[in-house]
């Protein structure tokens, strides 16, 4: 019984978990569908609304496109008139062009008749004025009872009587040149004077440099409350610049004498390191001692290179103490040592007396020395010292007279005063040479300036050549003979110049026109 029981009792429950089971399984369905059609619904209604903005979104874009092509097709149109305006500008100036060449056609086509007809008149001008020059011919033949021929004969007879004055001025200027041949010897003389002594250019300066260890060196050379370079500058009478030059000291003077002591004096602090008032003034007596003898060793030098012997030692000192003296930039001892030199070489050659030579070339400028200390010239000083010293009367006059003040009484003092000249006008001698070159040169293209028709003058190879260019229109080539003869004859009688001056005429003729 029980077992039956408990059949039927699961039986039930299988038979109520089934019913249970089916009515759950038909709810969920109908809750499953419920969804589903909430789902299809809810789909629905986005798939409108999706539908809507798709087609709003492509009216706008097709509205966009259609404003875009709206705009380019009146941007186009816009161009297309400008072009058809450009077009129809351009038309119309070719057709003034056509018609201004017309006009031009036109104008050169009755220039041309007209230069027909002139040169027809023209013609027959000619043939009138030849008639009419026979005619005078025949009364000129007449009324002064010469034929044709005999008057040409009269004209060539004048014209030889005028070559024959050409002829004059050919043979004058062929014994200018031999005159000039005559006095080529002298120069060449001088010129091998000048060959077998080179001596070197002009290099003297107003300012020397001293190069310092270091920059702190300048602060010791100025010193506590600058009182060094006071004691310095009081004592040599020199100008000391610092600056900011690096590592250098500059050193002013006109005085050369005066700014070597003060170099070897500024050198030697330097070296010493002890840079004081005092110990200034014991460098500086014991270097004026120095100076002293070096001077000497100048002058002695000075009369070795020249094999000068016997000469008083205060004449000696005096010629050493030319080395701290400059005339326009040359070195007033190299320039006697010059003259010396040449003056022997032209002695040595006419056969004088080459040693009293140099000794009158070396004391020439003696007096330079001490001109700065003793009131007068150069020259009259120099000979008051060679009468001083017992100087041979050859060399006190050639002293006295190398300047022209004094003649010259013996071919020695003429050998030193051109010797002087030599030395002091060779290129780079002193320091106005290059001035004086440039207004030569002006002064002789200015001579030809002033010449009616002419254009620009040049003047070249150092003032040797003058090149005369004159204008074409207002010159012929006749003139241009005639212009060159006048510019000759102006620089013989305006200038004065060394050797010979060609002069050249240059006219040019130009033919120029311009294509339009």
């Amino acid at each position: 019984m029980e077992i039956l029981f408990s059949i039927l009792l699961v039986g039930f429950g299988l038979t109520s978990g089934f019913v249970i089971n089916y009515f759950i399984n038909v709810n969920s369905e109908k809750s499953a569908n419920k969804k589903a059609e909430a789902i299809i619904e809810q789909a629905k209604k986005d798939a409108d609304k999706a539908k809507r903005e798709a087609l709003f979104e492509a009216k706008e874009e097709t509205h966009k496109l259609k404003l875009d092509a709206d705009k380019e097709i009146k941007d186009r149109k816009k161009e297309i008139k400008e072009s058809e305006t450009r077009l129809f500008q351009r038309e119309n100036n070719m057709e003034k062009r056509e018609e201004l060449f017309q006009k031009r056609e036109l104008s050169l086509d009755e220039r041309e008749n007209n230069l027909s007809i002139k040169q027809s008149e023209i013609q027959s001008e000619r043939a009138k004025v030849e008639e009419i020059k026979n005619e005078q011919l025949e009364i000129l033949s007449k009324v002064s009872g010469l034929s044709k021929e005999k008057a040409k004969d009269m004209v060539m007879k004048r014209v030889k009587e005028d070559m024959a004055k050409e002829i004059s001025a050919y043979i004058k200027e062929k014994e200018d040149e031999a005159k000039l041949e005559a006095d080529k010897k002298a120069k060449d003389l001088m010129v091998l004077s000048m060959q077998r002594f080179a001596a070197d250019l002009a290099n003297e300066q107003t300012v020397t440099v001293v190069n310092l260890p270091n920059d702190e060196m300048k602060g010791r050379i100025i010193g506590r409350e600058g009182r060094n370079i006071r004691t310095i500058e009081a004592i040599t009478g020199v100008d000391l610049i610092i600056d900011d030059t690096p590592e250098a000291v500059v050193l002013s003077s006109f005085d050369p004498l005066r700014r070597e002591i003060a170099r070897v004096t500024l050198e030697t602090l330097i070296k010493d390191g002890r840079i004081h008032p005092t110990r200034i003034e014991e460098l500086y007596d014991k270097v004026c001692k120095d100076m002293h003898g070096k001077i000497i060793e100048y002058g002695n030098n000075a009369l070795f290179e020249l094999g000068i012997t016997r000469m008083d030692p205060n004449l000696i000192e005096i010629i050493g103490r030319l080395h701290f003296r400059t005339s326009y930039g040359q070195n007033a001892l190299r320039h006697s040592i010059e003259v010396a030199h040449l003056a022997g070489i032209l002695a040595g050659e006419l056969g004088e007396n080459v040693g009293l030579a140099k000794r009158a070339g070396l004391l020439h400028d003696i007096g330079k020395a001490i001109d700065h200390e003793i009131e007068g010239s150069h020259v009259d000083i120099g000979v008051d010292l060679a009468k001083k010293y017992g100087e041979n009367k050859v060399v006190i006059n050639s002293i006295a007279s190398h300047h022209g003040d004094t003649e010259a009484t013996s071919v020695i003092a003429v050998l030193v005063a051109i010797a002087d000249a030599l030395s002091a006008s060779r290129p780079g001698a002193r320091n106005d040479s290059l001035e004086n070159y440039l207004k030569r040169l002006e002064q002789l293209e200015n001579v030809a300036n002033e010449m009616e028709g002419v254009e620009k003058t040049f003047a070249v190879q150092a003032g040797r050549e003058l090149r005369v260019m004159v204008k074409p229109e207002e010159v012929d080539d006749l003139t241009a003979h005639k212009i060159a003869r006048d510019i000759k004859t102006k620089i013989e009688e305006t200038m004065q110049y060394p050797g010979t001056i060609k002069v050249t005429v240059i006219r040019e003729t130009r033919a120029q026109e311009e294509a339009k």
